[in-house]
C-alpha cells in the first residue's frame, strides 16, 4: 500500500518536542524525507534519531523562525540535502509563559511581552510562508504546507491577548496566502489544536487542569500524535482541493 507522502521532501519547524516531533515522524513513516528545524539542537537530534532508527531519512537544522537569515538557511539547507521542498509544517511557537509573567490582561502586558510573542507566533509564520513559497514557485510543481495556529485563533482567551492576536494573525495569513497562490498550486492551510499534552502544556496542567477539562467536551487532553495524523493527511495529495482551510483538532472545545 503507497504511503500517503511517499517521495516527498518535509520542512518542519518546532521539531525538536512536542506536536513539531510527532508529526515529523508521522511524515518520515508515510515516506516523506524530513528537514527538522528548531532552536534546540538537542531536541532536533532527537527528533532526527528516531525518525531514522525507524529507517527515516531526516536532518537537523539549527535556526530562529523569528530570524529571516535563519529561515532562509532552513530552506536552503533542506535543498541542499534532499533537492526541493514540497510541503512544510510551520508549527514552531511559543507560549505566553516563554515571553513573560502569565495571567496579565490587556492593559498589563509590556511591550517586549507583545513583540516577542508576535516575533516567534506571527512573524516565524510569515517569514517561513515567504521563503518556502519563494523555493516552491523555483522549483515548479506546487506544494503544500500547513501553519500551526490555535483554538486562540478562532476564539478570544482571557489574559493570553498577545497569544490570541498572533493565532488569529496566522489564520489570516493562511487565507490570504491560500488564495494568492492556488493558481501555482500551493496549498496553505493551519491547524488549529486544542489543549494538547505537550511540554508546552505542561505547567498550565498542574495549576488549571479541572478547569480547562471542564469546557472540552472529550474530557481529555488530545495527543501530539493526532495533531501529526491531521497534518499529514493535509499535506497529503489526498487533501488535494483543501486550501485556505482552518482545521481544529480540540476535543469539540469550540463547539461547546
Amino acid at each position: 500500500m503507497s504511503r500517503m507522502l511517499e517521495g516527498k521532501v518535509v520542512l518542519v519547524t518546532g521539531g525538536g518536542s512536542g506536536i513539531g516531533r510527532a508529526t515529523a515522524a508521522a511524515m518520515a513513516r508515510e515516506g516523506a524525507r524530513v528537514a527538522v528545524a528548531d532552536l534546540s539542537q538537542e531536541g532536533i537530534e532527537a527528533t532526527v534519531a528516531l525518525i531514522n532508527s525507524a529507517g527515516g531519512q531526516g536532518i537537523a537544522i539549527t535556526g530562529d523562525v523569528a530570524e529571516e537569515t535563519d529561515v532562509a538557511n532552513m530552506v536552503a539547507r533542506t535543498v541542499a540535502a534532499f533537492g526541493r521542498i514540497d510541503c512544510a509544517f510551520n508549527n514552531a511557537g511559543v507560549s505566553g509563559r516563554a515571553v513573560g509573567p502569565t495571567g496579565q490582561r490587556l492593559h498589563e502586558l509590556a511591550q517586549s511581552s507583545v513583540a516577542k510573542m508576535f516575533a516567534v507566533n506571527l512573524m516565524g509564520v510569515f517569514l517561513c510562508l515567504k521563503h518556502e513559497i519563494t523555493q516552491m514557485l523555483a522549483q515548479g510543481g506546487g506544494g503544500a504546507i500547513v501553519n500551526t495556529s490555535s483554538i486562540a485563533g478562532l476564539i478570544g482567551l482571557a489574559t493570553s491577548g498577545h497569544y490570541v492576536a498572533a493565532k488569529h494573525g496566522v489564520v489570516g495569513l493562511t487565507k490570504t496566502a491560500a488564495i494568492e497562490y492556488a493558481s501555482d498550486g500551493i496549498r496553505v492551510n493551519c491547524v488549529n489544536p486544542g489543549y494538547i499534552q505537550t511540554p508546552m502544556t505542561d505547567e498550565m496542567m498542574k495549576t488549571r487542569h479541572d478547569e480547562i477539562m471542564a469546557k472540552v467536551p472529550v474530557r481529555r487532553l488530545g495527543r501530539a500524535d493526532e495533531i501529526a495524523e491531521a497534518v499529514v493527511w493535509m499535506c497529503s495529495d489526498k487533501a488535494s482541493f483543501m486550501t485556505g482551510a482552518v482545521h481544529l483538532v480540540d476535543g469539540g472545545y469550540c463547539a461547546a
